[in-house]
């Protein structure tokens, strides 16, 4: 009787832990930028349960630490060696087995969302088929003609400027996407390998010279983002961003319609910052490349 309640009362306690961990890893994520894309709703998935099952291992064996200063501590002047658990097959078994099925299943579910996203993309051509009903969002790498999608963007990307050319030959340095349609982003290098990340996407490209790569992002959620490239590899690297609006296709369209006839310009903070004196007391001597005046919007048949 008393070995049956002991077992309830792990068990109630393994039901708390468990509950208290659900809750955690829900907590997550807020912990995250807002999900703007069907693609972000996997990765933040994922990212949940690994929190889930980190507050659950970390908060059990906090639990059986206290548990055990408090209920099993050793008298005073009392050296004697505790019970030893070697040699007990079924602990064996359960803290190899357990373990190992744990990190199988996440690396399992990680290779899954990885390769659904493609987010290497090199090679290959990205599908992202995300429904507009309730049915999960999923991607398949292959070789063959992709799917049409709604829009059409060519990206390309130097040293340090993003540019963006639209289905009718306007070229800005904003990204703006349709939101709820799929849109395709074929991305160029010209010069360096850069990389395509947007935080609220949750996708992160690289852009290698000489190769031509597909990705397509399905954007759920209106509001202004900024795109990063994310390889700080050089001087000004980290004042490479640009301006990513999602909105409603008609706002979309006006958007493409009103550049055409009246193109913008801003400051380039690379070219403001190059063209500063050096703080520093020797000069490296090093070669950098001049950066251009950033053109916002302009039409190309101008």
């Amino acid at each position: 009787m008393v070995r049956l309640l002991d077992y309830l009362l792990i068990a109630g306690c393994i039901a708390v832990l468990l509950l208290v961990s659900h809750w955690i890893g829900q907590l997550a994520y807020s912990w995250m930028p807002v999900e703007a894309t069907a693609e972000a709703q996997k990765v933040d998935s994922l990212f949940s349960f690994l929190v889930s099952v980190g507050a659950f291992i970390i908060l059990g064996l906090v639990g059986m630490m206290v548990y055990s200063v408090l209920f099993f501590h050793a008298p005073k002047n009392d050296y004697s060696e505790g019970h030893s658990s070697r040699g007990d097959i079924r602990l064996e078994i359960l803290w190899t087995a357990t373990p190992t099925l744990l990190v199988l299943w996440i690396a399992f579910q990680g290779f899954n969302i990885y390769q659904q996203l493609n987010l290497l993309g090199l090679g290959q051509i990205l599908h992202l088929h995300t429904p507009l009903k309730s049915e999960p969002a999923y991607a398949v790498a292959t070789n063959d003609k992709p799917e049409p999608a709604s829009e059409t963007i060519e990206v390309f990307v130097k040293q340090w400027d993003w540019s963006f050319l639209y289905p009718n030959n306007v070229t800005s340095n904003e990204l703006h996407l349709p939101v709820n349609l799929r849109n395709r982003l074929n991305m160029h290098a010209k010069d360096v390998l850069h990389s395509f990340y947007v935080p609220e996407f949750r996708l992160q490209q690289y852009i290698v010279p000489g190769r031509n790569i597909n990705l397509v992002v399905t954007p759920t959620r209106t509001g202004k983002y900024t795109l990063k490239d994310a390889l700080f590899s050089g001087t000004y690297f980290a004042l490479m961003d640009a301006n990513v609006q999602v909105e409603s296709l008609e706002e979309y369209k006006q958007w493409l319609t009103k550049t055409e006839k009246e193109p913008k310009t801003r400051k380039n903070q690379a070219l403001a910052e190059y063209s500063q004196s050096p703080k520093t007391w020797f000069k490296s001597g090093w070669y950098t490349v001049v950066p251009n005046q950033r053109v916002i919007t302009q039409s190309a048949l101008r």
